[in-house]
Formats: C-alpha cells, structure tokens, sequence
C-alpha cells in the first residue's frame, strides 16, 4: 500500500486510454495532486489483441508511443506549468492488471479511472477496466464520471 498518512493521498495513479473518461479522469487528478500537493503518475496502456511474439510487442509498444505520446506530453506540460510533480508512463498488457501493478509497485495512495473507458462494448452500469481496479486495488480508487 502507500504511505498515506492523516488521509493524504500523496501518490496518485490515474489510468488514462484517451477517452471522454480518461480526460475527465485526469483533469480530477490534476486538481487533487495540486490542492494536496501531490505526485501524480498518468498511466497509459496499450494491450495487444493477443498475447505476442517478441517483435509483435515491440510494435506494440511503438505503436502505443506513437498514439499516446502527444496528448502525455500535453498533460505533462500543463501540469508542470501548474507546478504539478508529474510523470507519464505507457505500460502494455491488460489494463486493469498494469494498473494494479503500477498502483502496488509505485506505493500508490489512490488510483483515479474513468467510468468507461474505450472499448468494443459497454457495460451497464462501469466500464470492465474500472470494475476490475475497484475490486482488486491496494488502495483507494476514485471513478470518474
């Protein structure tokens, strides 16, 4: 888990896919990160269609560079004009799993998603990314609407 202490939240993962949801999920990020003066990682993941060869991941990854590259840069800036601490990442496998990992390797004290995210289908009531983080987080998790 974190180190929050006195219910800080001093690390803060937000999943991002470049959604509607996403964004939305970010800019309540930015928002808790400079009010409580906190560190905040954007996460992106790019999850390959099935599992790949060596060389199909790396392009994969290429590819994931390629589409999220601008707008992590984007939000990267505005944060930092804002005096926000800030990194950026892109992962790749399933995204509520690379979260997760993130959320417990990184010592995060609360993960922000979107409420739905991109994706084939909808579900009903949340998204299946956003489902799964809630259930299996180490850590408090806030979804965006």
């Amino acid at each position: 888990m974190g180190n929050r202490q006195n219910g800080r939240f001093h690390n803060i993962l937000v999943g991002y896919d470049g959604s509607q949801e996403a964004e939305k999920a970010v800019e309540v990020g930015l928002a808790m990160a400079s009010t409580l003066d906190s560190k905040i990682k954007v996460l992106a993941v790019a999850q390959p269609s099935e599992p790949p060869t060596a060389v199909e991941l790396q392009a994969v990854v290429d590819d994931a560079r390629e589409h999220y590259d601008n707008a992590l840069r984007r939000i990267a800036n505005s944060a930092r004009e804002n005096g926000i601490r800030i990194e950026t990442a892109i992962a790749v496998g399933h995204p509520a799993e690379q979260i997760i990992r993130q959320a417990e390797q990184g010592h995060v004290d609360l993960i922000i998603v979107g409420r739905r995210g991109i994706s084939t289908f909808a579900k009903i009531i949340i998204g299946s990314v956003s489902e799964r983080v809630l259930r299996y987080a180490p850590c408090p998790v806030l979804v965006t609407r």
